[in-house]
């Protein structure tokens, strides 16, 4: 397991580098084995913080805590990255399933070669001789749409102007897929993770 170890102002002890190395094989059984891992853990003003970064296929996972122990706050910043791997793996499950559905519409649409299964063919005239080969195609039935449902979310607004790394951390540690915060000029910015876990900034105009 290749974990890169930083401490500022803070010795990692074996004892904590076993619970990061144990809350890490916890999420390679999520993630499997294709990541890096950086670990910064720093005390500043008798804060023990915790920065756990993994970096899976398609972006960096950050996984944020402070606590009074160096224990505690090593511990919620593997929970919440925890929290994360599930939504990545989700995310992506989702995607392939979305890829492998889009393949079938364009099968059903003409664009494939190939005969489909669902495809029916018979055969139209007034006999065996003067028969035409007819193809018929099913077609899936029309899912219902469901109805939006709105939820009001301060987590999803910062209240202090921030820097986009300072942004894209508090975003990783809220846990959102959008996140609008104000830089230090007072413009408003908008991050937006995309489907394939990827992060976007939107300037408001």
């Amino acid at each position: 397991m290749n974990v890169e170890y930083t401490g500022r102002h803070y010795d990692v002890t074996p004892a904590i580098r076993k619970e990061v190395e144990t809350g890490l094989t916890k999420i390679r059984k999520i993630l499997g084995d294709r990541f890096e891992t950086k670990v910064i853990l720093a005390v500043e003003k008798h804060r023990h913080k915790a920065e756990i970064t993994i970096s899976p296929r398609n972006g960096p996972l950050v996984g944020l805590a402070q606590a009074k122990d160096m224990s505690i706050a090593v511990n919620e910043a593997l929970d919440h990255l925890e929290k994360q791997a599930v939504k990545y793996k989700s995310r992506w499950e989702s995607k392939k399933r979305s890829a492998r559905k889009t393949e079938e519409v364009q099968k059903w649409n003409g664009h494939s070669t190939q005969g489909n299964q669902n495809d029916v063919q018979t055969a139209v005239g007034l006999s065996e001789k003067t028969a035409v080969p007819v193809l018929v195609h099913r077609y899936p039935a029309v899912a219902k749409t469901t109805e939006v449902h709105l939820v009001r979310s301060e987590d999803a607004v910062a209240i202090r102007p921030m820097t986009l790394e300072e942004a894209i951390k508090e975003a990783h540690f809220r846990d959102r897929d959008v996140f609008v915060f104000r830089d230090p000029k007072g413009k408003v910015m908008v991050l937006h993770r995309t489907r394939d876990g990827r992060m976007e900034l939107i300037e408001a105009p």
